[in-house]
């Protein structure tokens, strides 16, 4: 086999590096999945079940480990809806009109991910907390948001806002506003022009923007630290329980928290690959339609 046909190979194989190279490069990411991914998971299901599966579901239906449960359910129930209203609308305003402070919108949009999680959390704490802005009224009126669920609920619907926003906005200004434009021209109303047409054209970024959203709501930790007070049985999400256990030297009922929580990532991520293999489905059967012939 002579250079040249070696050349054209490898520019089939979409590459020009010899297999080696690429036999490399394969062997350092599955050895890179293999001790930070794989490892540690497996670690944390050996260390859970180490007292066998009794002690497991024993550590699962703690009263304190159930409410942490309850409550980290809860939360992920409040913000990702909400967050998915928040976010079309921010993602259609930036993406199909044109206004003054739309760079502004933007940059609002991404400040959650520039913006420490326990940053967000004190912000949270300055504005209602019992010396905040709003303390002493919200203490007159036996109002509670610091150290209770709805801080919590505030603090992820923070740190989570920017993930359906950010899935939407490219996705709405690579499809431009040509068919809103067309409904609109043929009488639908704006309300008819959504759902007939612009959220159908969004709708696997849409439940792509909410996996993400729902598994980082269900994940955060250092947001929901700070304003939860870690009350036992009250204010404490699955992480923040995972912690108090650690601490107190429990390590099988913190592990099994724990494996819980890699156990819902797990879900969503066999969510996410079958929201992705449809996707790409639905975009090779548009591709393969034949060309529609002139009239």
């Amino acid at each position: 086999m002579n250079a040249t046909t070696k050349i054209v190979r490898r520019a089939q194989a979409g590459t020009t590096e010899s297999a080696w190279v690429r036999w490399t490069l394969t062997g350092v990411a599955l050895l890179f999945m293999l001790l930070f991914l794989l490892l540690p998971l497996a670690a944390v299901a050996t260390e859970a079940l180490r007292k066998g599966f009794g002690a497991y579901f024993e550590a699962l239906k703690e009263p304190d480990a159930w409410s942490a449960i309850r409550l980290t359910l809860l939360t992920a129930a409040i913000a990702v809806p909400l967050n998915l209203v928040f976010g079309i609308c921010a993602a259609w305003a930036i993406a199909k009109f044109e206004f003054r402070g739309k760079a502004f919108l933007t940059t609002l949009v991404d400040l959650p991910f520039a913006v420490s999680p326990v940053v967000a959390g004190l912000i949270y704490v300055l504005v209602f907390g019992a010396q905040g802005w709003f303390g002493p009224w919200l203490a007159e009126h036996d109002i509670k948001i610091i150290f209770a669920v709805p801080g919590i609920v505030l603090a992820t619907i923070f740190v989570t806002f920017p993930f359906i926003a950010r899935e939407l906005i490219p996705l709405m200004q690579a499809q431009g506003t040509d068919e809103e434009q067309a409904a609109i021209v043929l009488g639908a109303t704006g309300w008819q022009t959504f759902w007939r047409v612009t959220l159908p054209n969004i709708k696997w970024g849409l439940i792509y923007g909410v996996i993400l959203c729902n598994a980082r709501a269900m994940g955060e930790f250092g947001a929901v630290s700070v304003v939860s007070g870690h009350i036992r049985g009250q204010t404490n999400t699955m992480p923040l329980h995972v912690e108090v256990l650690y601490n107190e030297y429990q390590s099988v009922a913190a592990f099994a928290v724990a494996s819980l929580l890699a156990i819902l990532a797990l879900v969503t991520l066999v969510i996410k690959s079958f929201v992705e293999w449809r996707h790409e489905r639905e975009m090779k059967a548009i591709a393969d339609l034949p060309p529609e012939r002139p009239v």
